[in-house]
C-alpha cells in the first residue's frame, strides 16, 4: 500500500508540473504536500510503537488523501488537469482510501490493558 501512494506521489508530482506557474506556490504546491503526506504519515504510524498509533496516523493519511481529492477537483474545475487524467487519478485516491480504511478497520481500537497477576 506505501509503494502505491508514493506512486500517486509522483504522478501528482509530474502532473502539477503543467501547472501554470502562479499555481507554483499555491495549488500545486499544495497538491504536492497532500500526496506527500498520505504516504508519510503511513509511513511513520508503521514505524511508531503500536497499533493505536498506527490507526492514528492512518487517519491522519485519511485526512490528506480527503484534501487531496478536494484539490484534484479544484484544479480539474480550473482546467489545469485533463478530465481522462483527473479520473484517472480519483480512482486511484478512492482505491487507496478503500485500502487504508480497511487496514483502519482491522487493527485493535484501543490498547490492551496489561494484566495484573492475582
Amino acid at each position: 500500500m506505501w509503494r502505491r501512494c508514493q506512486k500517486l506521489v509522483a504522478t501528482i508530482y509530474r502532473l502539477t508540473t503543467a501547472f501554470p506557474a502562479v499555481e507554483r506556490y499555491g495549488l500545486s504546491s499544495q497538491m504536492r504536500r497532500a500526496a506527500v503526506s498520505v504516504s508519510a504519515n503511513l509511513a511513520e504510524g508503521c514505524g511508531r510503537q503500536g497499533d493505536v498509533e498506527l490507526r492514528r496516523f492512518i487517519r491522519i493519511s485519511l485526512g490528506s488523501l480527503s484534501e487531496l481529492e478536494c484539490e484534484l477537483l479544484l484544479a480539474s474545475d480550473l482546467s489545469y488537469l485533463e478530465a481522462p487524467g483527473c479520473q484517472q487519478i480519483g480512482t486511484e485516491i478512492r482505491l487507496i482510501r478503500r485500502m487504508l480504511q480497511r487496514l483502519h478497520q482491522a487493527l485493535p481500537a484501543q490498547r490492551s490493558k496489561p494484566r495484573i497477576p492475582k
